[in-house]
């Protein structure tokens, strides 16, 4: 069955995932006096070229939402006069087998057929689009939801898997989805749901054998310790982070949780330990290889975000110059794709200045990270780091006009 190729694409250009489109769409249709008829299997058909002509209000909905005819959406309407004939793939017995199949177009009659390594990739991709989409925007609680719906696709399909080892990449991608709600929560500054959140990851990552996420559990636990100012358990979830087996086989992993397990040291203001960590830290990354593959999560630690926990743990030192220059160095390496990350470093540059007694650069840097954001509401972590800089700036220079000016420039954008 060839998928909707149109659709995707311009569910692509609106940065609109399953969970959200089948959102709007039904807002659409409550708004105009009718009962919401989409739901994300709906969605799904449309994608896979399943159904290939809506029904009239859902068409209606459809060209409201994309303001454009449905034809553009790569919808056709079918040829009632001849039976249609989807076309045998070309494939061997045990891929056919391990395929999803679809329930049947008659809605009497559902079809319960094994799950294969299909439904995986489905899956999968919608975990990368949720983790691109946080990469340009930050957290919120629309990507937070879209991941926990994923998830529970994810685990439902895991009860019908063609096997053993298609159950627990299933399991694994729940894990991975659910820690991603989890990190969108923290962004949000969500706490209790982060923390809700993390403990089921980590329950799922288990029955899924999944080392990885198990890793990216305890880096954002220690994350989550550390937003909240205990920051011994941020070293200790740090710690737990490099136990995991999977930094044994890939040094990539190992050098991420040496770097948080630093920031929770130099939070603490153990000089020695938070620079011993950074040390080990670096020299773990130049043993990683660029072609291990990887799940998208980490896609965002390397050279650059070294140097942005970098500039942390040395502004906490109390050694601003050298954070400065760690700053200028993540936003030289920094790739473009990931907006959120370049305005969080350029609040952190703009920090490490004003503790400095740098007033007019810091506050350039600080109007950068509105720049950057492009007119997108800041995550609640950044509008933190912003209230950072503003209470720094004004106990460093109360009476300085370009500090009050900055206030009064950016108060009502940053909160």
């Amino acid at each position: 069955m060839t998928g909707n190729a149109a659709l995707q694409q311009h569910m692509d250009r609106l940065g609109l995932i399953q969970s959200e489109l089948v959102r709007k769409l039904n807002g659409w249709l409550a708004s105009n006096g009718h009962a919401g008829t989409v739901s994300d299997r709906t969605v799904r058909y449309w994608q896979t070229g399943r159904t290939r002509w809506p029904h009239p209000r859902q068409r209606a909905a459809l060209q409201a939402v994309f303001r454009c005819p449905v034809e553009v959406l790569g919808f056709t309407r079918a040829d009632i006069s001849s039976p249609r004939t989807i076309p045998e793939p070309d494939v061997n017995r045990r891929t056919f087998m391990a395929s999803t199949a679809v329930a049947l177009a008659t809605p009497a009659v559902v079809s319960r057929t094994m799950v294969g390594t299909r439904d995986v990739h489905t899956v999968r991709g919608e975990l990368d689009r949720i983790n691109a989409l946080d990469d340009q925007r930050g957290g919120n609680q629309t990507l937070e939801e879209a991941a926990i719906d994923a998830a529970r696709r994810a685990l439902g399909l895991q009860q019908a898997a063609a096997s053993q080892r298609v159950r627990s990449r299933l399991f694994a991608l729940a894990s991975d989805l659910t820690a991603t709600a989890a990190w969108t929560a923290l962004d949000s500054r969500q706490f209790g749901r982060a923390e809700q959140h993390l403990e089921r990851a980590l329950t799922l990552a288990g029955k899924g054998g999944d080392k990885a996420t198990e890793l990216r559990v305890w880096n954002t636990m220690s994350m989550l310790a550390y937003q909240r100012k205990e920051y011994s358990d941020a070293v200790a979830a740090g710690q737990a982070a490099l136990r995991v087996g999977i930094t044994r086989r890939d040094p990539m992993y190992a050098s991420l949780a040496h770097a948080r397990t630093a920031i929770g040291h130099a939070a603490l203001g153990d000089r020695q330990a938070a620079l011993r960590s950074l040390g080990y830290a670096g020299d773990a990354l130049t043993k990683t290889s660029a072609d291990e593959e990887r799940p998208s999560w980490i896609a965002f630690y390397g050279p650059a975000e070294l140097q942005s926990l970098t500039a942390i743990a040395q502004d906490l030192l109390g050694r601003h110059a050298e954070s400065e220059a760690a700053s200028y160095q993540a936003l030289t390496a920094l790739p473009p794709r990931f907006r959120r990350n370049r305005a969080l470093v350029t609040a952190r540059l703009a920090l490490a200045q004003v503790h400095q007694g740098e007033i007019e650069a810091g506050c350039a840097s600080a109007e950068r990270v509105f720049a950057l954001m492009d007119g997108n509401r800041l995550p609640a972590r950044m509008r933190s780091l912003i209230g950072d800089f503003h209470r720094d700036l004004l106990t460093t220079a109360p009476d300085v006009s370009t500090a009050k000016s900055w206030g009064d420039r950016y108060r009502t954008e940053w909160s």
